[in-house]
């Protein structure tokens, strides 16, 4: 391999796997997507990593030890990736490989009732899809996989949108996984993200433990994961709201697929509804806000706090005294600190105060990386406005 050098990081950089163009002294004349050995600026062995000088992360760590990287390799680290969350229920959903968290950036692998679906966000990742591909039937022996590389990360990587059958059979229209105990319906081939957002399947039954007997808020519903957890728990009703006709169509679907008939669907702005909800005369026991991601970088972050406690203040005037809010967020620049005094800030605002059942996050198949805060993403808050 070519050899690039690091110029000396600061310590607590020293392990992160994200190698910023201003942290390198110097790179060699290999092509963009090539793996190349890294030293540090003593010029000792660092890391094995892959380049791509058009990305702001100029290096991406894939091994700390000095070794090839061939068809192998990457049969190993996926083996361990699957190993790391057997079994693999036949008929649910499950991340199989979670980018950095598996020592794999720039991949995401995940599984949906036999059906895989990959996502490929960075170019060292790209050059090697064969290889990917080749390892996934053998370790999981899928019905089919399909490629959802259609995110905006992969522009900054002087990567084009990729989407269909990669191998095997193609998926369904929809494809049906048991998360116990409802039955969801996801959209593979044109939902969000692969289909449904898999971080938040042990949040979902969380919140559904405290949805009996209430009347429900779903804010954001998407495809109504939450908002169908609530219904089969108990709940009176669930208001399910969304942007989307797309979504509300298939949150519809998915609370029919599963009996629930006490829901009504918003197609909405959760922002304008919420709105003129505090502002009128609705009351419910229960609001769940999982908003998509409001900053992808730091310099959207003075928006997005704002933004966190526009929602949760109107969601909180919603509220009477021993109601739940579930509040989430999945905006990386936004810190657990940072967003637990956003709904602080918002309940001094709405004049509550607020006692803290639960603080959720990723569940065990989305991994974290203890050296890269940035694979902590999620945050998930589960509070009850005091009763006085």
């Amino acid at each position: 391999m070519s050899e690039a050098r690091l110029r000396p990081r600061r310590p607590e950089r020293a392990r992160h796997p994200w190698i910023f163009a201003g942290e390198i002294a110097q790179l060699p004349d290999a092509p963009d997507g090539a793996c190349v050995r890294v030293l540090d600026h003593r010029g000792r062995f660092f890391a094995v990593a892959y380049l791509n000088r058009r990305s702001k992360i100029s290096l991406r760590v894939l091994s700390w030890r000095d070794e090839g990287v061939d068809a192998q390799f990457w049969h190993r680290r996926l083996q361990a990736a699957v190993g790391l969350r057997a079994p693999v229920p036949a008929d649910g959903g499950r991340r199989i490989v979670n980018a950095e968290g598996d020592g794999v950036p720039g991949l995401i692998v995940d599984w949906y009732a036999g059906f895989v679906v990959i996502q490929i966000s960075t170019l060292g990742i790209d050059t090697a899809r064969a290889d990917i591909v080749a390892a996934l039937e053998d370790l999981l022996a899928p019905r089919g996989i399909y490629e959802r590389s259609d995110v905006p990360e992969r522009s900054l990587e002087g990567l084009a949108p990729q989407i269909g059958v990669l191998a095997g059979a193609p998926p369904p229209e929809l494809v049906e996984i048991v998360e116990e105990p409802a039955r969801l319906l996801v959209d593979v081939a044109h939902g969000q993200k692969t289909g449904l957002f898999l971080d938040q399947r042990l949040n979902r039954a969380a919140a559904a433990r405290y949805a009996a007997g209430r009347r429900v808020l779903n804010c954001f519903a998407y495809s109504g994961g939450f908002g169908v957890h609530a219904c089969l728990a108990g709940a009176n009703e669930v208001v399910n709201v969304d942007i989307s006709p797309e979504a509300c169509e298939l949150a519809q679907r998915n609370f029919e697929h599963n009996g629930c008939t006490n829901a009504s669907f918003v197609e909405a702005n959760a922002f304008d509804w919420l709105r003129q909800a505090s502002d009128g005369d609705e009351i419910f026991g229960m609001v769940i806000l999982d908003p998509p991601s409001f900053a992808r970088g730091r310099g959207a972050l003075e928006g997005a706090l704002r933004g966190y406690k526009e929602i949760n203040l109107r969601a909180l005037k919603l509220l009477r005294p021993g109601g739940i809010l579930v509040t989430c967020s999945c905006s990386r620049p936004v810190t657990r600190r940072l967003f637990g005094e956003v709904i602080a800030d918002a309940a001094a605002d709405a004049r509550v105060e607020l006692q803290l059942l639960e603080d959720r996050a990723l569940p065990p198949d989305h991994p974290i990386l203890m050296s890269a805060a940035e694979t902590a993403y999620l945050k998930c808050l589960i509070v009850q406005v005091a009763v006085e």
